[in-house]
């Protein structure tokens, strides 16, 4: 990544926070009239809480990276047109359910509409595994893609947990776009979403004063997503797993866990391990900093990844962020 490149990467994360900042502000007194989010058994906030700032997150990223990439005019960007386009139709999908929820398959198939058009419109050139047919490969990130923007969703579920999940995943993006390890294009999409998150944060610090809702998290989930499949085509796989480790073990474990229950596994509830923490005594601001500081020390061990060829160093690394991430499940799961 290039000088200017770099100072792109940048002005995304300042100028996606601002415009973030002030589209939340602006449409907070709507959504408090028209998308409350009343507080049930299963929900961690105690008050009814707007949701839907996810409109503003989307709309700063998408319009800041953009505009960024088409006024460079740099022939190393081009926009991912069907990204932002599948991004833009999942968060109406997520509207929709925000507003009047849609039934669990109706929504999963919507979902897996818009991850098959961006695995899909992909070139034929980016492989994970060549040795794999591309077709299985194709179903298989298909099926990966959307478990990964429910994951995301799932995880949703406290103040500033989408904060502390996305800004160290994105950030750490810009630090390798900027090594050379991760492609132009997207580390200017991931610092818009980066500065994004950054302008919701303060909306959203314990105790929120809004919520992102669907029509946030489920683009974000798919934006990630994309973003760690550019690593993972760069063969960069390790700091593709590394990232969204603790997502990824917290939402899989859960999942199985309630599948093996026979529990109505799409149906929300209050199971994973960060709402158990809350429930065990933790407060929200101990659960939030210590995944923000476990992602800080995924982060390390991702960039630390792409510096060497070695497969049992990036073996290593894996094991020792599996651990930590166990680590810190094990004490969320226990009463404090």
């Amino acid at each position: 990544m290039t000088i200017s490149e770099s100072f792109l990467a940048a002005f995304a994360v300042l100028a996606a926070a601002v415009v973030s900042a002030g589209m939340i502000w602006a449409l907070r007194p709507f959504l408090l009239r028209h998308a409350l989010a009343k507080p049930n058994a299963r929900s961690s906030h105690r008050v009814p809480t707007p949701q839907g700032a996810g409109i503003a997150v989307i709309a700063a990223t998408l319009t800041v990276s953009g505009s960024l990439i088409i006024f460079t005019g740099s022939e190393a960007l081009n926009i991912p047109i069907a990204v932002f386009g599948a991004s833009l139709f999942i968060s109406i999908v997520g509207f929709a359910d925000d507003v009047k929820s849609i039934e669990a398959l109706p929504r999963l198939m919507l979902q897996a509409a818009a991850v098959a058009v961006i695995i899909f419109a992909s070139s034929s050139d980016l492989r994970i595994l060549p040795a794999c047919p591309h077709w299985i490969e194709s179903c298989i990130l298909l099926l990966a893609g959307v478990w990964f923007v429910n994951l995301v969703n799932f995880m949703d579920g406290l103040d500033w947990m989408s904060v502390a999940e996305v800004v160290p995943i994105t950030g750490t993006m810009v630090i390798l776009g900027s090594l050379g390890k991760f492609p132009p294009t997207a580390t200017i999409v991931a610092a818009a979403l980066c500065g994004a998150m950054l302008g919701f944060a303060p909306f959203n610090r314990p105790v929120a004063k809004i919520f992102l809702g669907d029509v946030g998290s489920l683009p974000i989930g798919l934006l990630l997503g994309w973003c760690l499949l550019q690593l993972a085509y760069h063969q960069q796989f390790t700091a593709a797993l590394l990232l969204p480790l603790y997502y990824l073990f917290d939402a899989t474990i859960t999942l199985s866990r309630r599948l093996i229950r026979r529990e109505r596994f799409w149906a929300a509830h209050r199971s994973h391990f960060y709402q158990r923490a809350t429930d065990n005594g933790f407060t929200v601001w101990r659960v939030v900093s210590e995944v923000f500081a476990l992602n800080l020390g995924l982060a390390v061990l991702a960039v630390a990844s792409t510096m060497t060829q070695s497969v049992t160093t990036n073996v290593l690394f894996l094991v020792l962020g599996s651990i930590a991430v166990s680590l810190v499940l094990l004490r969320f799961s226990r009463q404090r």
